[in-house]
């Protein structure tokens, strides 16, 4: 699946300033016979998972001209050298296929207040950027939203499967921080903050 994204990515006019994508093993895909799955109850999977706190992001590129974006909590920092930053996201996901043609991103990391921001990119089918400022990131070009304390300029470095995610692998260009109110967090279910 990876080898095949790395093709992609080559002939679907990824900008030819980049570094080239080195082509990953083809990973083993087979079916999950039923003794193989493993004993957890999706539900508590999600309830023993939600425990753990994240940030928020929003994930941007565009194509075709046209921006495209997602929400994405899955989102950290991978290597200092290279500088590389990682995010997951669903095989299933309408926008993916999108960024990964253009093979660049921004990722667009939310602050404590942009709870309704983030609601905008969760969904599906809608005009996700309407009533939405933004300007291009300095390197790729990508939709940089208005107001963010941080934000993450990228090329696409590798894409791995993990099982019904696939994992993308950035290589930082540009990147840039202000000083906010904090992170827009998301604990068990719901947005937060921290405390002062």
């Amino acid at each position: 699946m990876a080898a095949t994204a790395v093709r992609y990515l080559r002939t679907a006019g990824a900008p030819t300033t980049t570094r080239p994508y080195d082509a990953l093993p083809r990973p083993e895909l087979r079916a999950v016979a039923d003794d193989e799955r493993p004993p957890v109850d999706p539900c508590e999977f999600r309830r023993v998972l939600g425990q753990f706190a994240t940030g928020v992001t929003v994930v941007t590129a565009y194509d075709a001209g046209t921006p495209a974006g997602f929400a994405c909590q899955s989102f950290s920092s991978l290597s200092l050298d290279p500088p590389l930053v990682a995010f997951m996201v669903a095989r299933t996901s309408t926008t993916w296929p999108r960024i990964a043609r253009a093979g660049v991103f921004c990722v667009n990391i939310l602050g404590a207040d942009q709870g309704e921001l983030c609601m905008g990119f969760a969904v599906r089918g809608a005009d996700k950027f309407a009533g939405v400022a933004y300007a291009p990131a300095p390197v790729t070009g990508s939709p940089l939203l208005a107001g963010v304390p941080a934000w993450v300029d990228c090329t696409i470095h590798a894409v791995h499967t993990g099982g019904d995610h696939l994992i993308v692998v950035g290589r930082v260009e540009a990147l840039g921080a202000t000083d906010g109110d904090g992170p827009l967090l998301f604990h068990r279910g719901a947005f937060g903050r921290l405390a002062p």
